[in-house]
């Protein structure tokens, strides 16, 4: 028997030292065009060459939607505790403590008043860096603050989604803020206020199965990701292979779970001409329908149930405006 063993080791091609993008220059994820800093700034982060949307943090968000010195934020003193005491690889504590670090944020929603196209509107944000924009108690506290904020000051409700879902490291606590998220949007309804959900990649887990998509318009960026499991996880419970397009924005609108794909760009347009038509149904509700005027039942599809909501939106507003509700 040999003493000793040879191991033969192939370097691979690094390529040519240019190859590697310098400072202030990333590759597209999708299509490997390099990419500057002030590019993907000027397109709001998406790429021009083929349109692929890159993950925005919360104060981009809220710089792109908001009118500049409009935004007042709500719930921005509530922070984050360890009920359990939980550990897993790492203490929760130091979990959170290092996405406060390197976000610059408390938790990972982010809500407040602001005008949007000079409408006062109330926005919360979800950022994906903050823990995988993961709904925890501190997030379900803000929301429903949020949604109180929007009730107080009769103004529309608009949240941009991106997470993985609920929070781990809070247990059942976490779980409970799905329920807690859905009430808050019924009293929101009872006031006949107008709520839009922008689902962002990813959108996930218990965010997707609670607010996330009981909005009356329901909107998504090209490309995101939008299902309660991730393909990796049902691949490797149903042992099959998934298409590309699984769970993708395009599909589940060509399934009905969406109103609308938007390009970024279009985002903040399109986001005003939504509440200009959700608020603007008080008036159609004064005025009685034409005979031929047909008439969507519920029971249709995306549109003729956004259609059928925003009558209900009109005639609840009606009561609210005219004091026949408490």
């Amino acid at each position: 028997m040999s003493k000793y063993v040879t191991v033969q080791i192939t370097r691979k091609d690094q390529g040519p030292p240019d190859d590697t993008p310098g400072e202030g220059i990333r590759r597209c994820s999708a299509c490997g065009e390099p990419l500057t800093d002030e590019e993907l700034e000027r397109s709001i982060g998406v790429c021009p060459h083929c349109d692929y949307h890159f993950p925005l943090s919360a104060p981009e968000r809220v710089a792109q939607l908001a009118d500049p010195g409009s935004w007042e934020e709500v719930g921005g003193d509530i922070r984050p505790v360890d009920p359990l005491d939980f550990f897993d690889t790492r203490a929760y504590v130091d979990r959170l403590g290092e996405a406060q670090l390197e976000t610059g944020l408390s938790e990972a929603l982010l809500s407040g008043l602001c005008a949007l196209a000079g409408r006062p509107v109330a926005l919360g944000v979800l950022d994906f860096r903050f823990l995988g924009g993961s709904m925890g108690s501190v997030v379900g506290e803000r929301f429903f603050r949020l949604v109180e904020a929007a009730a107080a000051e009769a103004a529309p409700l608009v949240v941009v989604c991106s997470s993985g879902g609920a929070r781990m490291q809070e247990g059942v606590l976490s779980l409970m803020q799905m329920a807690k998220t859905v009430v808050a949007l019924d009293l929101l309804a009872a006031r006949g206020l107008p709520y839009v959900a922008v689902l962002a990649h990813p959108t996930t887990g218990g965010v997707l199965a609670s607010f996330a998509t009981l909005a009356d318009v329901i909107v998504a960026e090209p490309g995101a990701l939008l299902c309660f499991a991730g393909p990796r996880i049902v691949e490797q419970t149903i042992r099959e292979k998934l298409p590309p397009e699984f769970g993708r924005a395009e599909e589940n609108l060509a399934n009905g779970q969406l109103d609308m794909v938007v390009h970024r760009r279009d985002l903040k347009e399109t986001l005003d001409r939504l509440l200009s038509l959700l608020e603007g149904g008080v008036r159609c509700s004064l005025e009685p329908l034409r005979q031929d005027t047909e008439v969507v039942p519920r029971g249709g599809g995306p549109l003729a149930q956004a259609a059928a909501r925003v009558k209900d939106l009109a005639l609840s507003s009606r009561g609210w405006l005219f004091g026949r509700n408490s």
